[in-house]
């Protein structure tokens, strides 16, 4: 993601002008009808367009003048341009953000291995999917793949905006790649995983400029409730058409049309859609690519939260704290022979042992000891180590492989290496055993480190309600030692990927909803399975087609942020539409009286705004009604400031602020309104 697209204003001249446009455009019945509220605002609007210019040739006092009749006509058309206009800032910003998104995009050149190792140059739109080609360095990778052979360092600022190269490779979790990033060193062999036109870029796109929006169940739903408000209120008010001529006091159509698009909902129906819109592109602000707006909007209503320990608990690799020798031995020399047995150990874990041997003053390297015979950490031996030319023996490694390989010499494991073991353990850290030619020298301590800040940020999810959960391959004493320190609220240790899934279907049983984020192959299952499932984009392409949220930046603490950016949107939600219902309180205090007092004179009682005419009255209330849609524009757009301070005393934050000010704020506008319109002798 380019950093201007992060950085774009709410409002630019560009995205004015294209939501204006849109405005118009939408005006297509074919398309209002989507939105019953404003489709049935701009069929009244047709009504008083057909009857203003009746009484332009065939004037009627019953019906109130043309001059009256035209202004409110103008005034209701605005009113369904407002809502248009909401709805098109919000496309017009993700279609600004496609444009730039566009530009990365190009037919670039793509070099296809074939039968015996041949290169064959041909260009990227060409590509199928399950070839296979060959990118180096300087070269753009053509198109999303699976390095299937090499590591390459790769600069993906076209896509996440940040400048710093990553490593990717074949064999892991960081084998994905995608097309219109560049190859800064070495080369690859990618295979290509999706068909033409469906790539990341291709997908982000549609996303971003809404083609592939979908609305939400509970955007569905609320259209539904408000569909069903307007038709109530349409039968109040046509059947109030007959009521008056019953009573010999005929009511004018300019004031039913008014009195109608005044009751119904006009604010949240002429801001829904861009509500929904705007709540993606936070998210992709987030730089996080959200497949729907289901899944922003479930994100706010999650109540359980898996996250690796690894990268997003703690800083990522364990690093070596300290040395314990046994048996006797000089401390320098034994933290020598540990940075030895180190050396040709290439885990981060290990290269931390000689950092952390350096700062102690004791620096070993391989040119030293060139001779010398080394053995290579393996997954499969759990130890590295070193025999030196005067025929000393150093190993160093997981500490039940260092106890039997004492125990295998006929040597003894003292007392106090158990207990300097057992002691690390205890405190969350990860124990590596040392011997000299087989026999206990020391320990070395690993531990994670947890990251700056994230208990706080475990206490924020707590006062959101969101139960937070652990994921750890670390045994369990180890596991639920950092747990206990990061302030999570449960832990899953030793967990293998079907641990991860039998945890999220166990709480989907119970009703909660769960999110977690994944990375590899074998987190597929479980990211499909999570209600909220985040993939990061160096991930493989099997973890990012099972989940419905891709993060660009890799971030693993994303996830969090994520779920504040769906509540952030429910909240939005829910606050304009506690505001909509709440503004009609002053409507009907205004319009009621102003339809019936010449036949029910006692209902100047409700005048309390105390409105000059009836005329002004219902002008004032059409004014205000239209002119609250773009006002509350910048707010639909940036969201309600979503703080965790509980579920009640949110609620009852934004009732107060929403509700009874949706209550009080009109009672004012309309009144000066009113007053604006007798000063300029408008009525």
């Amino acid at each position: 993601m380019s950093k201007h697209i992060k950085e774009n204003k709410l409002f630019q001249k560009d995205i004015i002008i294209n939501a204006l446009k849109a405005s118009f455009v939408k005006l297509n019945p074919a398309v209002m009808i989507k939105n019953p509220v404003m489709f049935t605002v701009e069929v009244g609007t047709l009504i008083m367009i057909v009857l203003t210019i009746i009484l332009l040739f065939s004037p009627d006092p019953a019906q109130g003048s043309f001059i009256y009749n035209l202004t409110l006509t103008v005034i209701l058309f605005l009113t369904v341009l407002f809502a248009n206009f909401a709805e098109g800032v919000a496309e017009a910003r993700g279609k600004a953000q496609a444009e730039s998104l566009r530009k990365t995009r190009q037919d670039t050149p793509a070099n296809l291995l074939i039968n015996g190792g041949k290169v064959k140059k041909i260009m990227s739109s060409e590509l199928k999917k399950g070839d296979l080609i060959l990118v180096s360095e300087g070269e753009i990778i053509p198109s999303d793949g699976e390095i299937v052979e090499g590591i390459a360092t790769i600069d993906e600022s076209a896509i996440t905006g940040e400048s710093a190269p990553v490593i990717r490779e074949a064999g892991g979790d960081k084998s994905g790649v995608t097309g219109g990033t560049k190859v800064l060193s070495d080369s690859i062999k990618v295979l290509i995983t999706i068909e033409k036109g469906e790539s990341f870029l291709d997908k982000m796109i549609m996303l971003v400029e809404g083609a592939s929006r979908q609305k939400s169940p509970n955007e569905i739903a609320l259209t539904i409730l408000l569909a069903g408000f307007t038709l109530m209120f349409l039968i109040v008010t046509v059947t109030l058409h007959p009521f008056g001529i019953y009573a010999n006091t005929p009511i004018a159509i300019a004031f039913l049309v008014s009195l109608y698009v005044c009751l119904i909902p006009t604010t949240i129906g002429g801001l829904l859609s861009a509500i929904g819109i705007a709540g993606m592109d936070r998210a992709l602000r987030a730089n996080v690519i959200s497949k729907s707006g289901k899944a922003v909007e479930t994100a706010g209503d999650i109540d359980t939260l898996l996250l690796d320990k690894t990268g997003t608990i703690t800083i990522g690799n364990r690093k070596a704290t300290n040395f314990f020798k046994v048996n006797g031995m000089d401390e320098n020399t034994f933290i020598k022979y540990c940075a030895m047995s180190s050396l040709a150990d290439e885990t981060p874990e290990g290269k931390s042992i000689i950092e952390l041997a350096k700062k102690m003053g004791i620096e070993v390297n391989h040119s030293a000891h060139s001779n010398e015979k080394f053995f290579k950490f393996t997954a499969q031996t759990r130890m590295s180590g070193i025999d030196l030319k005067d025929g000393t023996e150093v190993r160093k490694g997981a500490f039940d492989v260092i106890k039997q390989l004492v125990l295998d010499n006929k040597n003894i494991v003292p007392h106090e290496m158990q207990s300097v073991v057992n002691k690390i353990a205890e405190d969350g850290g990860t124990p590596l055993a040392v011997t000299v030619n087989n026999k206990a020298a020391g320990v070395i301590q690993l531990e994670d480190i947890i990251k700056t800040g994230i208990q706080e940020r475990f206490q924020r999810l707590r006062k959101m309600g969101v139960k937070t959960v652990m994921v750890t391959g670390d045994n369990p004493l180890t596991a639920k030692f950092i747990a206990n320190v990061a302030g999570v609220d449960d832990y899953i240790a030793e967990a293998k990927p079907e641990d991860k899934m039998n945890y999220i279907i166990n709480e989907q049983r119970s009703g909660k909803l769960v999110a977690m984020m994944g990375d590899g192959t074998n987190d597929a299952p479980a990211l499909a399975q999570a209600d909220v499932g985040v993939a990061m984009n160096s991930g493989t392409q099997a973890a990012k087609e099972a989940g419905n949220m891709v993060d660009l930046d890799n971030d693993p603490t994303k996830l969090i942020e994520v779920v504040e950016i769906g509540k952030q949107l429910l909240i939005t939600r829910g606050s304009i539409t506690t505001f909509s219902i709440a503004n009609d309180v002053a409507k009907y205090f205004a319009i009621v009286p102003a339809l019936f007092i010449a036949t029910i004179p006692q209902l100047q009682t409700l005048n309390i705004m105390n409105l000059t005419s009836p005329q002004s009255a219902i002008l004032a209330a059409v004014i205000f009604n239209a002119l609250i849609i773009p006002m509350l524009i910048p707010l639909a757009l940036r969201g309600v400031v979503y703080k965790p301070i509980g579920a009640e005393k949110l609620l009852t934050r934004n009732l107060l602020i929403y509700g009874l000010g949706g209550v009080i704020v009109p009672f004012i506008g309309i009144k000066l309104i009113d007053l604006l319109l007798t000063l300029t002798g408008i009525v």
